[in-house]
């Protein structure tokens, strides 16, 4: 099978998968020396927008062919133009799988379980699942739609549900924030992972798209359908049950937990725990200190939404393309280097999206961004972050930084007044170091209100620097960044976890208690839900291995 890459295509012709495919056929067939009927099959593998140049905005393609038996391909590329040979190589046509089923022990082990069902949890129980080894998954959150009632009850009453939330239930924080599948790592599991959201009822795009997303109105589906097929597949999952004790034996492994469902309280004999909790599952860490089972501190990063116009955003990176309806609404991503040595950088930017009330605990004000699949909501949003290195913390406290996402969630939700509205304020009165008092141009999508303010004490001094510092930088990349009715929304401290849960880099267990698996961004090893669900299949592998060897 050959690939082939950077195919020009036009906007019209690469409004459809159909219209893709016939321009790369029309490019391909003189560049190898074929005629279209040499071609057996092609699928469209990559799809991007290239508007380097404003008055030529196009797509750019890869796609892969299989050629007639009769055709030797390895030779067909020694004839390739010199000039044109980095674009097409042979590659293996073999895709990554999920783990086959195994042969049943004469000595059958409990059951493994999974904690957490977020994508790395989920992607864990069904590697398992697949595997015939009937796991236990349980989430101390809802499923798709009660969880979808219990945020829209938040927004709409401020009556939070700790254990059900944006932060909590199926699908994870993933599921209500846009559902961005977009990676720059290249594991060979995330095709088979973005062909299994796909057989979930996911869009087709999501194979082929540069920057693929499901969308917020869709995920919940998809999660959904993938529980079932773990259900089918022999597992087993629960919902609001919670993981409470981790009981181990003289050498340290696991032999049991304890969960607790309505205040019903469960032992369960295992030996294999994979634990992917979530970056936001504060008492599941505060649990594992005590316990004594190792953790570390990581680097994670804090700041605040920004929401733009997305018309806007389109014009400044599409030109007078921006109205083209192939395009839909454009992305960005942004990174600025200060003189002191910090960043400033956005992440899970959301087109046409909207700030959501991410809280999970009462007391605190948290923000995200989502949108739904069309992405056709007025606003741009994204989070502005600085990191937060470890010796950016007092003490040597693995939760340090846990204590600081907190004492900044809890700072904004006093400075918004209470009942979870959010402080709020104007970029150009944020440069100007002066409270805004009400909204310009660009309205706040927040659900639960915002209060007019400033926003410097919500967070650590050099976060509220650099900000003020590194933005009027990135409008040199994206003009027009520098807006002054541009909208500032606090705190956003959730996007990574501050704690790693300590593993081995071979085997996925943890170092001092065997048996227990940490998994996804909860433990300190994803940033996104294509690594999540990565990582769920690789420590769903390596349990696999350990219990059938």
């Amino acid at each position: 099978m050959l690939e082939i890459t950077e195919i020009p295509c036009t906007l019209k012709r690469g409004a459809t998968e159909t219209g893709c495919l016939d321009s790369a056929v029309r490019a391909i067939c003189p560049l190898l020396g074929i005629e279209p009927d040499d071609i057996v099959h092609i699928a469209l593998r990559r799809k991007s927008i290239d508007a380097r140049k404003k008055t030529n905005v196009h797509f750019m393609l890869s796609v892969r062919v299989e050629l007639e038996p009769s055709i030797d391909e390895l030779e067909l590329l020694e004839h390739v133009d010199p000039r044109e040979c980095r674009r097409v190589r042979a590659v293996d046509p073999n895709e990554m799988e999920f783990p086959p089923r195994v042969a049943p022990a004469i000595n059958p082990r409990p059951r493994p379980v999974v904690v957490g069902a977020g994508c790395a949890g989920l992607f864990a129980a069904l590697t398992l699942a697949e595997a015939g080894l009937s796991p236990l998954l349980i989430e101390q959150g809802d499923d798709a739609t009660r969880r979808a009632h219990a945020v829209e009850q938040f927004n709409r009453t401020g009556k939070l549900d700790p254990l059900s939330n944006i932060q909590f239930g199926l699908g994870g924080a993933g599921t209500f924030s846009d559902g961005k599948l977009n990676t720059g790592t290249k594991n060979p599991a995330h095709r088979l992972v973005l062909q299994t959201f796909v057989d979930a009822g996911a869009p087709r795009d999501i194979l082929w798209d540069s920057k693929p997303h499901i969308g917020s109105d869709i995920l919940p589906e998809v999660v959904t359908n993938i529980v079932s097929r773990i259900e089918s597949l022999g597992g087993e999952v629960r919902f609001r049950t919670r993981l409470t004790h981790i009981e181990r034996d003289n050498q340290g492994a696991i032999k049991s937990i304890l969960i607790e469902h309505e205040g019903h309280e469960e032992r369960l004999e295992t030996h294999e725990v994979i634990l992917a909790c979530g970056h936001s599952a504060r008492p599941v860490f505060e649990l594992l200190q005590r316990q004594d089972i190792m953790l570390a501190r990581k680097t994670f990063a804090m700041g605040v939404r920004i929401e733009h116009l997305q018309a806007d955003i389109d014009r400044a990176l599409y030109g007078t393309a921006a109205s083209h309806p192939a395009l839909g609404a454009a992305p960005y991503s942004l990174v600025a280097h200060l003189p002191n040595g910090r960043s400033l950088f956005s992440f899970c930017m959301c087109p046409g999206g909207e700030v959501v009330a991410a809280a999970s605990e009462p007391g605190g004000v948290v923000t995200n961004g989502a949108s739904l699949n069309a992405r056709a909501g007025r606003n741009a949003n994204a989070a502005l972050l600085v990191n937060i290195t470890e010796d950016d913390l007092p003490g040597t406290d693995p939760l340090e930084g846990l204590r600081l996402q907190r004492a900044c969630e809890e700072a904004a939700f006093e400075l918004g007044g209470g009942e979870y509205r959010a402080p709020a304020q104007l970029l150009g009165d944020f440069l100007k170091k002066r409270p805004s008092t009400g909204a310009g141009r660009i309205k706040p999508t927040y659900p639960c209100d915002v209060t007019w303010t400033e926003l410097d004490s919500t967070l650590p001094p050099h976060v509220i620097e650099t900000l003020r510092a590194g933005i009027p930088l990135l409008d040199r990349k994206l003009r027009g960044y520098n807006d002054p009715e541009a909208v500032l929304t606090g705190v956003e401290t959730r996007s990574s976890s501050p704690v790693t849960i300590v593993r081995d880099r071979s085997t996925c267990v943890s170092v001092n208690t065997p048996g227990l698996y940490p998994c996804g961004e909860g433990a300190g090893y994803a940033g996104g839900i294509m690594s999540a669900a990565a990582d769920g299949i690789r420590c769903a592998t390596a349990v696999i291995e350990q219990m059938t060897s």
